[in-house]
């Protein structure tokens, strides 16, 4: 039975430490951390998002400074509300929540972010210093996988990493994560010839390809940890990964459950970059370093 990689049980345990450091500096400070989820149109999975990330920052203390723009919000009324988020001394995190309607483009609205205050850690030079090693906001969902790995006890160093998907928003920043922490790693994708060539090497699979079901038995090694991005709903009911867990669960040695995995942790971590900016901005020692490497 492979360990199951609980984001759950991670997520209230870094919820726990957060609000231990909120209550900690808020009086010093004079305000909480403050963060911002800017919405537009009126997609229903990302109305469900924006209310989990609103109640979580209720749960350890983040002030909530979010807007739901119209679907028909032009592209400058979108850009002025950014700006707006970038000059209010309130807000520490800013979120564009993604997808955007048809006929917004999301690069040069997310590029308007100021940097320090991208709480999604998808701004180029955020990404620019992701490569580099530098500090920063980290992008989400694979600082999430990072986290759950390192709780767990699951060390990248040394180990074969193959990681499926290659979006700028889990694929390309996953990879980078894990061969900064001294993983050897392989960026397959839906163009790679042979895939299960390749992830049947993998001591560490993460799946971030956004098709369900896509990976099964016959590609993962005895033993692999095998984290799972994927979060679908099947048309007879019920949530499924990328990842077919009832074969790969006897094979591998841990395994990220859908639900209940990687999801839970992608919205704390926006929480954490929230609180990493509000110290930063005021000279605190936050005591959140493992989560940010």
């Amino acid at each position: 039975m492979a360990l199951r990689l609980d984001g759950k049980v991670l997520a209230k345990a870094v919820e726990h430490r957060l609000s231990a450091v909120i209550k900690e500096h808020q009086s010093g400070i004079g305000r909480p951390p403050g963060l911002a989820v800017l919405r537009v149109g009126d997609d229903p999975a990302s109305a469900v998002y924006v209310a989990n990330k609103e109640k979580a920052c209720a749960r350890i203390g983040v002030a909530s400074f979010g807007a739901h723009l119209a679907a028909e919000t032009a592209a400058d009324a979108v850009l002025g509300s950014i700006r707006e988020l970038n000059a209010d001394p309130r807000v520490d995190g800013i979120l564009l929540q993604l997808p955007l309607p048809d006929g917004l483009d999301e690069r040069p609205l997310l590029e308007a972010i100021d940097p320090e205050k991208d709480a999604d850690g998808l701004h180029t030079l955020n990404l620019g210093r992701l490569l580099k090693g530098e500090s920063g906001p980290r992008s989400c969902t694979p600082a999430g996988v990072m986290a759950m790995l390192r709780s767990n006890g699951i060390d990248p160093a040394g180990k074969r990493a193959v990681v499926i998907g290659r979006s700028i928003l889990v694929g390309q920043p996953m990879a980078l994560m894990l061969q900064a922490a001294n993983a050897t790693v392989t960026v397959a994708h839906s163009r790679t010839v042979d895939l299960a060539a390749h992830t049947l090497e993998a001591d560490i699979l993460v799946v971030a390809a956004g098709r369900p079901g896509m990976v099964g038995a016959e590609h993962v090694r005895a033993g692999a940890a095998v984290v799972d991005v994927g979060i679908h709903r099947r048309p007879e009911g019920g949530l499924c990964g990328d990842v077919v867990a009832a074969e790969v669960e006897p094979i591998a040695a841990a395994l990220s459950p859908v639900p209940g995995g990687v999801g839970p942790m992608t919205v704390t971590m926006l929480l954490v970059n929230t609180v990493v900016a509000w110290c930063r901005r005021h000279g605190i020692d936050h005591g959140l370093d493992d989560l940010i490497v």
